[in-house]
């Protein structure tokens, strides 16, 4: 966590993720002509953020678009939270929602995180049942992950099936990406999801999921995008919690065996 510290402790890195973090998704281009500072400054100091987790890339075409990524505060807020009582970590839990939250929504979230492991098990990990089961609430997907095909969502006693959950992609220990699932009055009432709020999110366009795992030398970069969403809907709200939370709880069962308590 050193490096993380080192890169937030430089105004002009804070400079940047503020920027990252009213708008996401920048190129380099953008960046230096949103703030007073010399290109080379601005691709020193990303790569300084990148190195520390705290920025996350993603090719689009030729161009290098850069977002805010939030896994690292979450790791700090997890690992020191429960220790010290509320007034010790104001400042960290201002800084959590500053880095979190989002003055002008995206339609797209990321969120990267490096898990000790390999492609394999990380792709075993977000596909079969008995992982899922494992780290994601007891939600399990079904499917032959196969482009194209369809898959169904199943948690406790119901199972969510309909022709729109889509796999998009698949390319195994390499890159995987399907449309969202649908929102039924079951997945709300077991979730503790309002009627108002299932009703919001139902009506919001149908958004995909990419998740994309690369080799980062005994790590494995797991990035998530999670994109097509409306910006100012009430879902994004949700996934920019829920994310976070799901990927630490994977990370946590691959790396230790064990999973995150209960959320």
């Amino acid at each position: 966590m050193d490096e993380i510290f080192k890169a937030l402790a430089d105004p002009s890195r804070r400079r940047l993720l503020d920027s990252l973090n009213l708008r996401g998704g920048q190129s380099l281009n953008e960046l230096c002509a949103g703030l007073d500072m010399a290109r080379q400054s601005v691709s020193k100091h990303l790569a300084l953020l990148e190195a520390a987790n705290l920025i996350t890339t993603v090719r689009r075409g030729r161009q290098k678009l850069h977002y805010l990524n939030a896994a690292p505060i979450n790791e700090i807020s997890e690992r020191w939270i429960s220790h010290y009582n509320q007034g010790r970590v104001e400042a960290l839990a201002d800084l959590k929602r500053a880095l979190e939250e989002n003055n002008v929504p995206d339609p797209e979230f990321v969120y990267t995180t490096y898990i000790e492991s390999t492609p394999e098990r990380v792709w075993q990990a977000l596909t079969e049942p008995a992982f899922t089961r494992r780290y994601w609430r007891g939600c399990a997907f079904h499917s032959d992950w196969k482009a194209g095909s369809t898959y169904t969502f199943e948690q406790k006693d119901f199972t969510i099936a309909d022709p729109e959950q889509v796999i998009l992609e698949s390319d195994p220990y390499r890159r995987l990406a399907y449309t969202w699932q649908t929102f039924t009055p079951e997945w709300a009432q077991s979730n503790g999801i309002s009627e108002e709020t299932r009703a919001k999110i139902a009506g919001e366009r149908r958004s995909k999921v990419t998740f994309d795992i690369e080799p980062a030398g005994e790590l494995v970069k797991l990035t998530v995008i999670h994109d097509d969403l409306e910006p100012d809907g009430a879902l994004r709200g949700m996934i920019t919690r829920g994310w976070p939370r799901i990927m630490s709880s994977m990370k946590t069962l691959l790396e230790t065996g064990q999973t995150l308590g209960a959320w």
